[in-house]
C-alpha cells in the first residue's frame, strides 16, 4: 500500500469520526431535549448509537471490509480502551493548561486507535 493510500484511508477515517461525533452530539441533544433524560442516559444512549454507526462506516468507507461480529467485538475492545486510555491520560499529562491537554489528547487517540484498527481489527484474516 503506498503512502497515499494510507494517506487517503486516515482522511476517511477522521472523516467517519467527525461523522460518529456529531451522531453523537445530535443524538444526546435529541433525548435530552424532547425527551428529557438525564444527561448521562442521553449520553450513553448517544454513545451507543455513535458507537454502532461508527463500526458500520468504518467497516463500509474506511477498511471496505465485511461485517463481522468478531471484528465488531474487537472494534468495541478498541473504542473502550482508547477510553480508558483518554482517561488516564488527562489524569496523567504533566500539562497545566486543561485546553492543551484535551488537545493532546484528542489528537493521539484517533491516531492510535487507527492503528490498532488497521493491523488489528480490520486486518485481512
Amino acid at each position: 500500500m503506498s503512502i497515499k493510500t494510507h494517506v487517503w484511508q486516515l482522511s476517511r477515517y477522521a472523516l467517519a469520526g467527525g461523522m460518529a461525533t456529531a451522531v453523537h452530539l445530535l443524538t444526546a441533544w435529541v433525548m435530552i431535549y424532547f425527551f428529557a433524560l438525564s444527561v448521562f442516559f442521553a449520553n450513553s444512549l448517544a454513545f451507543f448509537t455513535a458507537f454502532i454507526f461508527s463500526y458500520v462506516l468504518q467497516t463500509m468507507f474506511v477498511f471496505q471490509s465485511v461485517f463481522q461480529w468478531q471484528r465488531f467485538f474487537k472494534f468495541f475492545a478498541v473504542q473502550y480502551s482508547a477510553f480508558l486510555v483518554s482517561f488516564s491520560l488527562s489524569l496523567l499529562l504533566p500539562v497545566d493548561n486543561h485546553y492543551v491537554q484535551t488537545f493532546l489528547i484528542v489528537f493521539m487517540i484517533p491516531l492510535l486507535t487507527f492503528l490498532v484498527h488497521k493491523l488489528w481489527t480490520f486486518k485481512t484474516l
